[in-house]
């Protein structure tokens, strides 16, 4: 009997896991996978759930991976919803809830290709799925615990493929190869408090800031390259929390946010900004304080039999040929790219994080059919 993915997605998004709550989500999964003939191992780490599976013998020198997550965002205004956001409605061909693009169907399409797969053509290989319940939270005891415990363990991947939804708009038009480096920069300038109409009496942190923002917004960071974009600057907030219009404040912040391509990493555009601020610093005498926090580095996967093995399968089932992109926000492959060869493929993230978020029936069971070709190609003698 073949494994429907649609009722396991079904099954997976009645689970009400929004990070960091389990939910009954890993436990059904460790259940189905049990089942199989998984060996199953739950990797919590302070507090964060994780699920480590393996089919066939630990050190197998072919060893596809899949890797997902099973937490989501919370749902946002329950009213706003045209149905129950963990119900997992079937309705109009789709499946509606919570999870449902982002990425609970990408992992119950990946489980479900694994199961049939050994159950009926068992391959000369083995099978590792990586899940964890943290990945839409600080992902710091997740998909990294995960490789952790994996390397403490002697568990390796030599391929891996994260079932992130990467389809802007028609199934099959994208994947992912690498992505943009993130990194969040807070400023903190610190004046003197003075009458509005004496300014020669204060230091202004204000003007301050609105000179740093200004020398970081129209700093043209590069033009892109080969894979990448050019990297983006956005200047998120400026607050001093002044109330009154006759006092010159004594602090005020600033938050910007930069996505990189490889042009850069972290550290080299950390010492940029901390520069520009000790710039501006020394021109107005305001104090700046710098603090920057990096979530990823900017990654790529060099075209190769990876991506080919993902994109062929992609055309066979949907006719199109994936484009290679580096594009969109931050995702576990950030972590895994460490650890081995690793590319993103999943469905239509049209609704994610979205009120009423669905994802069509017909994609759910095309997904599956998608990584059942690819772990098939994979293990071909």
């Amino acid at each position: 009997m073949m494994t429907d993915p649609v009722a396991l997605a079904a099954d997976l998004i009645r689970c009400p896991t929004v990070t960091p709550e389990e939910g009954g989500a890993l436990v059904l999964l460790e259940r189905r996978l049990s089942e199989a003939g998984f060996a199953c191992t739950r990797v919590d780490r302070a507090g964060t759930p994780n699920l480590f599976a393996r089919w066939g013998a630990k050190g197998d020198p072919r060893s596809f991976g899949f890797n997902g997550h099973t937490d989501v965002v919370p749902v946002g205004d329950r009213a706003a919803w045209s149905t129950d956001p963990f119900g997992a409605e079937e309705r109009a061909g789709y499946l509606w809830g919570r999870g449902a693009s982002d990425m609970k169907s990408g992992v119950a399409a990946f489980v479900a290709a694994a199961i049939d797969l050994v159950g009926n053509t068992p391959p000369d290989g083995a099978i590792l799925i990586a899940i964890t319940g943290d990945e839409e939270g600080d992902a710091t005891d997740g998909t990294v615990a995960l490789l952790d415990w994996m390397a403490a363990n002697g568990e390796a991947m030599t391929a891996c493929l994260v079932g992130e939804p990467t389809c802007p708009n028609v199934m099959g038009e994208m994947m992912k190869i690498g992505r943009r480096g993130s990194m969040t920069a807070r400023f903190t300038a610190r004046g003197v408090q003075g009458h509005s109409a004496y300014p020669h009496r204060a230091k202004n942190p204000v003007a301050a800031i609105a000179q740093l923002a200004t020398r970081l917004c129209d700093r043209r960071l590069d033009e892109g390259t080969a894979h990448f974009d050019a990297s983006t600057l956005a200047l998120t907030t400026i607050d001093t929390g002044n109330t009154a219009t006759n006092v010159i404040p004594a602090t005020c912040r600033a938050t910007v946010n930069i996505r990189f391509n490889d042009t850069h990493t972290g550290e080299s555009l950390a010492d940029w900004l901390r520069a520009e601020a000790a710039a501006v610093a020394a021109e107005t005498g305001v104090a700046i304080e710098t603090a920057v926090t990096v979530s990823g580095e900017a990654f790529l996967t060099p075209p190769g039999a990876l991506s080919q093995l993902v994109a062929d399968a992609v055309e066979a089932e949907t006719g199109r040929r994936p484009e290679l992109s580096t594009s969109g926000g931050t995702s576990d492959a950030r972590f895994i790219k460490d650890h081995c060869p690793v590319v993103e493929f999943g469905l239509v993230g049209a609704t994610m994080h979205q009120v009423d978020e669905r994802v069509s029936t017909d994609q759910i069971r095309q997904l599956k059919a998608i990584y059942a070709r690819i772990l098939q190609t994979y293990f071909a003698p």
